[in-house]
């Protein structure tokens, strides 16, 4: 991968700079696009970095006429699941409307490879667990509908312009780089793990559970997490199999072992020493109950094998993050 060089849109984001971080220690050209409306300049840790929105065509098509392009990667989404039922216009125009302006461009430019940044959303309530990729899409919020939107408009784009891809349907993203230099930061924080963290820095008085009746052992929802740095792993595998002329194909990220939201709760108390208060809540709607991937496939067609599956080291790893982040 030393001789290429990848567009990463979103690389200033969570999971888009661990991407830019582990291009760059490979030695792979990488060219970062993103707008900053949720990312972090500070947090981009090298290479060439245009500001800007993937939906601009202009941009664009300077990016693909003056650099050398072999693939993208595209990490732009939003992806706040309750933002996407309140404002579905925000998602359905960056999500679906931007991603078609950027595919556009590849076409005109004549780049033929580019890996999405999918997400377990695209099944909805799940009918058999763990959930595989033959499981039926059926999306209950604007966000989860963008991202089966998009992998549509992919699998149409391969037939009538050979732009092959592969979709990465994550699960639940954890954890930090290991140097603890680099990690998760939103705002609003929707996310489990950085919640609980927040809470042992004092930046919250507790962190809510919201449903304790779910027919789960404890009666807490049951997540599949995956470490990003895995995540990371798994892209960069998919990068070599598109390079060396992989046909496109869809896979599910995530370790295949759920998580209850008090077990989660249980082991950062373990890791920070803190007592991190829980308040029980009502259910929010349209949570299921467990949501765990079958991700044999990925294992078998790419050999991806995740480094990161203890939930411990996941924790840790946020939370050297977190106290980072809090005095930087």
């Amino acid at each position: 991968m030393k001789d290429c060089t990848v567009l990463v849109v979103g690389g200033a984001g969570y999971i888009g700079a661990h991407m830019v971080n582990a291009l760059l220690k490979t030695k792979t050209g990488v060219i970062t696009l993103d707008n900053l409306s949720t990312g972090h300049r500070e947090l981009h840790p090298g290479g060439l970095f245009i500001e800007g929105s993937l939906g601009d065509p202009q941009l664009l098509d300077d990016i693909f006429a003056t650099q050398r392009i072999d693939a993208v990667m595209h990490f732009a989404a939003y992806s706040l699941v309750g933002e996407s039922v309140t404002d579905p216009l925000k998602y359905y125009r960056n999500n679906l409307a931007a991603t078609t302006e950027l595919l556009d461009a590849m076409r005109r430019h004549r780049i033929k490879r580019f890996i999405f940044s999918s997400t377990a959303a695209v099944y909805g309530e799940p009918t058999q667990v763990p959930i595989s990729e033959e499981h039926p899409c059926a999306p209950t919020n604007p966000y989860g509908a963008t991202k089966l939107a998009v992998e549509r408009m992919l699998q149409d784009c391969d037939a009538a312009h050979n732009l092959k891809f592969l979709a990465l349907r994550y699960f639940n993203a954890a954890g930090a780089d290991e140097s603890g230099k680099l990690g998760e930061r939103h705002e609003p924080e929707t996310h489990l793990i950085p919640l609980i963290l927040k809470v042992a820095t004092a930046e919250r008085k507790h962190v809510k559970i919201f449903g304790t009746s779910y027919p789960t052992p404890d009666g807490t929802c049951v997540r599949d997490y995956i470490h990003v740095s895995d995540i990371v792993q798994a892209h960069l595998l998919a990068l070599e199999a598109l390079l060396s002329g992989k046909d496109s194909a869809i896979y599910n990220l995530g370790n295949s072992k759920g998580y209850s939201v008090r077990e989660v709760i249980d082991v950062a108390r373990r890791v920070t020493g803190h007592e991190i208060p829980a308040v029980e809540s009502d259910p929010r709607s349209g949570d299921p109950a467990v949501l765990v991937a079958d991700s044999a496939k990925i294992r078998k067609e790419l050999g991806w094998q995740p480094r990161f599956e203890n939930l411990e080291n996941m924790i840790k790893s946020a939370w050297d993050w977190h106290q980072f982040d809090k005095v930087s």
